[in-house]
């Protein structure tokens, strides 16, 4: 595989896509980064602050707003020259309102994790502006993690099935809490999105893989304010990492680098912590969950997403 000396990240100005940035910076391949973020403000401030932290002038803004499919493509224009590789790493859970929906008729769930990135790829492998690799951030929740959340649970994993829970019309997920608006199934569509491009881009990787449970991200932010405040000053500091729940957004982000350009890893394969874990070593996610190895489903998942695509 040719060296990844370009890379676009999506949310780049905070968490794990700023911290993602900074560590590829500092690897010896790595000559340009562009920081995509919907904020032009954030983003320069997070840029000065990159350049900073790693003496290197190589980082370069990109406005584009996941939620916008013509911010993104708009930006996919304005791009000058091609990138190596692209790290989907824009998401959350959907603000204050994620089951609310947006123009596109997805829930905001999950166009704020799928939407434009489903766009942004298409767009620049339209326009010949896509050259390597594709690195999808997806969740251990897209196979279930034991007693936490379970695992995706569709009776046909069919196109309608999926547009149900993009839309959110499928009840499953709201009646389970953890869910939250159905998180899990909607990083299980987006893994299998992406194996589905492997196949249909064969000239182009295609990677999973997940953070991991991950502190210092905004996944906590939009939580009842007591609940967010045992979470991001109790639980998350103190009590999870004492028994292995939870690692630092340096580990986080060390497994994109890890992941991308590794020539180890077979493009369409899932790669995150084993079986009932969210920390720890990872490993491809097929041989605990068979159903995102499924090519249908993978189709149907590509199928489903492009139907909300206008």
């Amino acid at each position: 595989m040719k060296k990844n000396k370009s890379i676009l990240i999506t949310g780049a100005n905070v968490g794990l896509g700023k911290e993602a940035a900074k560590q590829l910076a500092l690897t010896t391949e790595t000559e340009k980064i562009y920081l995509g973020c919907r904020n032009d403000q954030k983003a320069e401030q997070a840029k000065k602050e990159l350049e900073a932290l790693t003496n290197k002038s190589i980082f370069e803004v990109i406005v584009l707003d996941v939620l916008n499919p013509d911010s993104v493509r708009n930006a996919v224009r304005e791009l000058k020259n091609p990138v190596d590789a692209l790290i989907l790493n824009a998401g959350g859970q959907g603000g204050k309102h994620p089951g609310a929906l947006t123009p596109s008729g997805m829930t905001n769930i999950a166009a704020t994790n799928l939407l434009g990135h489903v766009v942004l790829v298409d767009e620049l492998i339209k326009v010949g502006k896509l050259n390597n690799e594709v690195l999808y951030v997806s969740s251990e929740g897209a196979r279930g993690i034991k007693g936490i959340m379970k695992r995706p649970s569709l009776k046909t994993n069919s196109v309608s099935e999926f547009i149900s829970v993009l839309n959110g019309s499928f009840s499953e997920p709201k009646l389970d809490g953890s869910e939250s608006y159905g998180y899990g199934y909607i990083k299980y569509i987006g893994t299998l999105w992406a194996s589905a491009n492997a196949r249909k881009y064969p000239q182009i990787k295609f990677i999973s893989v997940s953070p991991g449970n991950t502190s210092g991200t905004a996944g906590y932010d939009n939580l009842p304010l007591l609940t967010k405040f045992l979470f991001k000053y109790i639980f998350a500091p103190i009590v999870m990492p004492l028994i292995g729940m939870i690692h630092s957004l340096q580990k986080g982000a060390a497994r994109y680098v890890e992941v991308l350009g590794n020539q180890d890893l077979a493009s369409g394969d899932f790669y995150a912590s084993k079986d009932g874990k969210v920390t720890g070593a990872m490993v491809e996610q097929g041989q605990i969950f068979p159903d995102l190895k499924n090519i249908v489903f993978q189709d149907n998942a590509y199928e489903a997403l492009h139907s909300f695509i206008k």
